[in-house]
């Protein structure tokens, strides 16, 4: 009985953890705000609470949980009208480094040494601060960099060259499979697909791992059996 019990309260609570993540909103743990961070570790201890007790009244976790589900929606709705208190649950935007002066009391407040700074330099590729024009810490806990005019990568606009414009590709074949709707919004037909594919050495479908298409050309890739003679990333 205690075990139907646990297993009724643990489905339950998963469900009311999926209708309130999407009340709340999908996010990425990189994008969670302090606030956002707090209450979801709030919301799912009450929800390991409610689907481990064998006694009381299941609802009271329940209850809670819709409690600080609906408080953080309210909040972050309150917040999008409100740039104070977006501000205040959210945290802001501090400059660290800007035109070749780093400002030590906003590390402090963004609870960075100099170290991790550096860290952080290094990880976006700049190993020389002379690079960097502006550095910001991001609410979100990330590091954002904007370097100088002079070290920028160089854009086709910088040579007065005009590229044509980037098409994305649309998958036609996934693991042996067509896929007939990606097929007919690409504009081509089975016929175009076969006639390409068999111009790259595939006679079948099922011979193709993955396949795609820019509305002009197309790429394939078989199946390959075997493994990496080099494990270069281990």
């Amino acid at each position: 009985m205690d075990m139907s019990k646990i297993a009724l309260a643990a489905i339950g609570s998963l469900v009311a953890l999926f209708l309130l993540t999407k009340l709340i909103g999908n996010r990425q743990m990189s994008q969670l705000t302090m606030f956002d961070y707090i209450n979801g570790i709030t919301i799912g201890s009450i929800a390991a609470e409610m689907a481990t007790s064998l006694e009381g009244d299941a609802l009271k976790p329940l209850t809670a949980m819709v409690i600080y589900g609906v408080a953080v929606a309210l909040i972050s709705l309150l917040s999008q009208k409100s740039d104070r208190l977006r501000r205040f649950f959210g945290g802001r935007a501090l400059v660290i480094m800007d035109k070749g002066k780093i400002y030590r009391n906003n590390m402090k407040k963004a609870r960075i040494d100099l170290n991790e700074f550096l860290i952080q330099c290094r990880v976006n590729g700049y190993y020389d601060l002379d690079e960097i024009e502006t550095a910001v810490f991001e609410s979100n806990g990330k590091m954002s960099f904007l370097p100088k005019s002079a070290k920028r990568p160089m854009c086709p606009e910088d040579m007065n060259i005009s590229p044509q414009a980037a098409r994305y590709f649309i998958t036609l074949i996934a693991d042996g499979r067509l896929m007939k709707k990606n097929l007919h919004a690409s504009g081509k037909d089975e016929q175009w697909l076969k006639k390409e594919l068999k111009s790259l050495g595939y006679g079948k479908y099922s011979e193709v791992f993955y396949s795609a298409s820019d509305g002009e050309g197309l790429i394939a890739y078989g199946y390959e059996r075997g493994r990496s003679g080099n494990d270069i990333f281990q």
